[in-house]
């Protein structure tokens, strides 16, 4: 069942929503899309979703468009991951929406984001993404294979406050940046919270870049971040030597 926030739908252009008060020349940062879900599982290929978000931030970080989604995943929701987001078995199959059309609808939710030239904010993008590729590719819908413009805010972190100690996850990096985020594992509270924190990376880092260039220098990152978990993992014998993580981004 998709639920919309007390927000006006999405009118033909996202950005029009925004346009007349975004003041002028702050960059990407003074919109983006928020992208986030939940599901039964970390493996991409296998797992479902059980709750979707896609939304749209202002430039003060105030959600002016929001929708959400619960599915019946078609399979139960194993304990370990209801223990996460709170969502059973039984809950997704009497309150839920069938898969094959939450899909379609987040699909393209993100197209009208991303062809309108608006950076989708998803926190460690090619988990998010390439589920949902996969899921897309399950039900017969067209998938979204190369998203672009796409801010992940777990790259950026790492790429520009390279050898802070500590935790990387949303809630941790939330907290670095002074980003409130109450209710972890919600996928609306989620993706909120990571476009914030991109917002916040923007002014920390003074990240003026036009957001294709940084969409292509996040790709760079990624991957140079993989290797050197790779290196570490191997040194600490949690890798074998001939194995390598996989740096693709922002979709696997």
């Amino acid at each position: 069942m998709q639920t919309w926030q007390t927000i006006p739908l999405w009118e033909e252009d996202p950005a029009a929503a925004i346009a007349p008060t975004r003041p002028a020349r702050l960059g990407w940062a003074d919109a983006v899309g928020v992208f986030d879900l939940e599901t039964t599982g970390v493996d991409v290929t296998s797992d479902r979703i059980v709750t979707a978000h896609v939304g749209l931030l202002d430039a003060s970080g105030t959600a002016v468009r929001a929708r959400s989604w619960l599915a019946d995943p078609g399979i139960d929701i194993p304990e370990g991951a209801t223990a996460v987001h709170g969502i059973t078995t039984a809950h997704a199959r009497a309150h839920g929406s069938a898969a094959p059309s939450v899909i379609a609808e987040v699909v393209s939710a993100l197209r009208d984001l991303l062809d309108a030239g608006i950076p989708v904010v998803a926190y460690n993008a090619p988990f998010d993404f390439s589920l949902l590729k996969y899921e897309a590719l399950r039900h017969g819908i067209p998938p979204i294979l190369e998203p672009s413009p796409v801010i992940d805010p777990l790259v950026l972190d790492k790429a520009h406050d390279r050898f802070r100690r500590g935790k990387r996850t949303l809630e941790a990096v939330a907290a670095h940046y002074a980003v409130p985020l109450v209710g972890a594992h919600d996928a609306a509270v989620d993706a909120i919270a990571a476009g914030r924190v991109a917002q916040a990376l923007a002014r920390r880092f003074e990240l003026d870049t036009p957001v294709h260039e940084l969409h292509t220098r996040q790709i760079g990152w990624a991957r140079a971040q993989a290797d050197s978990l790779t290196d570490y993992f191997i040194r600490i014998g949690r890798l074998d030597p001939d194995d390598r993580l996989d740096g693709s981004w922002p979709i696997r």
